[in-house]
Order: C-alpha cells, then sequence, then structure tokens
C-alpha cells in the first residue's frame, strides 16, 4: 500500500479543482477503506460547488477544501478493527448517503430521515452534517475514500466499476418505484424520461414488470432511443405536444395511469407536474424525485377525492441497492445502454464540460483511477 494519493481538491469556490497529493486514511473501527476505480459525475455537480452556499444555504457543504464524487466504486482495500462482514478484495459501491446511526430514525431503519443525513462527496441535510463531514471527508474524486461499512453495496463481477458509479441515479429512481409500488400490471408516466434520472426510472421500471410506460421528454431523438429499449410496452411523448392527461387516458381506456414518477429538475416549470398528476387516475400515486423548485399549486380537495398521492423521496438505502445488483446480475436491469465516458483524474474539469454536452441519460461521465 502506497501513504499518499491523489485527490481534487476544491479551494475555494468558484474555482477550479486542483490535482493534491495528500495522505491515505486509515479506517476506523467500523469503517472500510476503499480504493475508488470510478466515480461518476454527476450534472449538477457545478452547480453545487458554485452556487448551492448562495441558493440553498441550509444545505451543509463539505468545509474547504472539499474533496467531491459522489457515486463512488471500487475495492475494499482495508477494513477497521469491528467490521465482521467485509472482507479486503471486494468489489462494491459506496452508498454515499451516511446518517449519525443513532438518532430515532436511525433505530427505527429509517437513515434517510436523520437529521445528519449527509452525502459524502456532495452536501447535507442538516446542520449536524457537518460533523458527518469531519468524520468522513474522503470521496469519489480522491484515489481512496473511508467509508462505514454499513454503506456498502456489494458488486457481482457482471457488473463494471463504470457502471457501478451510476448506481445513485439508478436507486434513486428504484427507491421511488418501490414507494409508489410499481409491479406488474401496472402503468407509469415518467417525464423527464431521457435524462439521468429518468431514464434509470424507465430501465427499472421495465425490470420490475410494469406493463406500460408512458415516457415524457423534449428531444424526439431521444426519445425514440428510450421506446426502442420495449417498443410493447413504452409509449413516447414529446412534452408538449397535446395534453398529457387526454393522451395518458386514451392508451389506458380513459383511467389514467397508475403511478407519475417526476424526474424533472429544479428549472423546469410546474406545469409540467401538474399534467402529471393529472394524468393519474384514482387512487394514483405521484413521486417526485427531480426537485422541481418551483411552487406547486395544489388542489387538495381534489386529491382527496380522487385519493391521488404526492410523495416525496430522496434517495435509497443499502438494501434496495443490493436488489439492484441482483437484479442486473440476473440480466432483468440492464445497464449495457450506457455509454461510458471516461476520463482520468487529472482530466476532472473536461469531465465536468463532458457531463453538459452528454446525449441525454444515455451518457456516463465517470472519473477513473487506474
Amino acid at each position: 500500500m502506497p501513504t499518499t494519493m491523489n485527490a481534487a481538491r476544491l479551494h475555494a469556490v468558484g474555482t477550479n479543482f486542483s490535482i493534491d497529493r495528500i495522505e491515505i486514511p486509515e479506517p476506523g473501527p467500523n469503517d472500510v477503506l476503499v480504493k475508488v476505480r470510478a466515480c461518476g459525475i454527476i450534472p449538477n455537480m457545478k452547480n453545487v460547488m458554485a452556487h448551492y452556499a448562495e441558493w440553498f444555504p441550509f444545505l451543509p457543504l463539505p468545509p474547504l477544501p472539499a474533496i467531491y464524487g459522489l457515486d463512488a466504486s471500487g475495492d475494499v482495500v482495508a477494513v477497521g478493527s469491528k467490521v465482521k462482514s467485509i472482507s479486503t478484495g471486494q468489489r462494491v459501491y459506496v452508498n454515499p448517503g451516511t446518517s449519525c446511526g443513532s438518532c430515532h430514525a436511525c433505530r427505527c431503519g429509517q437513515p434517510i430521515n436523520c437529521d445528519a443525513y449527509t452525502f459524502l462527496g456532495y452536501f447535507g441535510f442538516g446542520p449536524r452534517s457537518e460533523t458527518v463531514f469531519k468524520d468522513y471527508p474522503y470521496a469519489g474524486f480522491a484515489e481512496y475514500m473511508t467509508a462505514p461499512a454499513s454503506s456498502l453495496v456489494k458488486l457481482p463481477d457482471s457488473v463494471s466499476y463504470e457502471a457501478a458509479a451510476r448506481t445513485g441515479y439508478l436507486g434513486t429512481a428504484y427507491s421511488a418505484l418501490r414507494k409508489a409500488g410499481a409491479r406488474s400490471g401496472q402503468s407509469v408516466v415518467i417525464s423527464g424520461a431521457t435524462g439521468t434520472l429518468g431514464l434509470g426510472a424507465v430501465i427499472l421500471a421495465l425490470a420490475m414488470g410494469v406493463t406500460k410506460i408512458f415516457a415524457v421528454a423534449r428531444n424526439r431523438e431521444l426519445l425514440e432511443r428510450v421506446r426502442a429499449l420495449s417498443p410493447k410496452r413504452i409509449e413516447v411523448l414529446s412534452a408538449g405536444s397535446e395534453p398529457l392527461g387526454d393522451w395518458v387516458r386514451r392508451h389506458t381506456d380513459g383511467l389514467g395511469a397508475d403511478i407519475f414518477i417526476d424526474a424533472v429538475g429544479p428549472g423546469a416549470p410546474h406545469s409540467l407536474s401538474l399534467a402529471g398528476i393529472d394524468s393519474l387516475r384514482r387512487g394514483g400515486r405521484m413521486v417526485d424525485i427531480g426537485g422541481m423548485s418551483e411552487p406547486l399549486p395544489l388542489e387538495m380537495f381534489r386529491l382527496m377525492c380522487f385519493q391521488i398521492s404526492v410523495i416525496g423521496s430522496l434517495w435509497f438505502d443499502v438494501s434496495e441497492g443490493e436488489e439492484m445488483m441482483r437484479m442486473a446480475d440476473a440480466g432483468t436491469l440492464d445497464l449495457s445502454l450506457f455509454e461510458h465516458l471516461a476520463f482520468p483524474l487529472n482530466r476532472i474539469e473536461e469531465a465536468l464540460e463532458a457531463v453538459d454536452n452528454r446525449v441525454g441519460g444515455f451518457t456516463n461521465v465517470v472519473v477513473i483511477h487506474e
């Protein structure tokens, strides 16, 4: 084992990463040390680095100089003295969602509801995130990182490190579909279906046996690529070409869809979300994962009368990550459609630019460590 490593660190808001040589950390008693092989570059990374302190001051950022990098996969190279079921050499994905482990929510098995919940290498969700960043200051834009052993998702040999670096977005979509009760015989509307989140929702809905998927987005060419994944089960609509509710009901004997997954981003107008809710049948369920930031004017009396649920879903837990890896290993979850665009760490600024020029959700931009 070497004693030092390269890490891309942000020293000041509004500047570029610098490649620094720093010491490799040692894992704590309940932690592991992972040699990072690949780390996903998420579309929102530049916004978080440059604007989140201003836009969302209630979301703590890692202290500077900071190592970012949300979706890391690699090999376990060392384990803490109290780690029992993880061994060196195992291929893993590191779920960056980290909680305190001892609050009421954590003790109830709901770590995502912990008031210290934090995305390692990204941002936190409450004041106590600052302590989590202090305990775990390393992330995927470093050659090695420490993480709680409880955060690891084991990777089958059939899943590459590059594909595993997409797990964060896939898991977000999977958890949303599970919360909505997606299963065989049901129909799902996915708004933003050609994007990174939305495409994940499409392929996971297919893997979960959803019978009919209504994919909605703006780019017609990308929509046709989505439809080609399963022409008998996927219908596509270019947003704004006709009323979404009318289109969905025409394909569902007038009933409407069972589920609406809202995967459009913060800059989208709330009219898209309202149209998706309007496409639901009685008893339908809407789950938001895209974070559309405009206020959403809801007719609560109508939601009550039609028993329509509106659900927010932030992330996914390790058990859901393990389920997805078993699905991928069995071939029901097809990860082969991703086109990996890999950059070494010293070209991380090029990787950040490549994210802005990607081909919708089909392109998977990653930083790789040799």
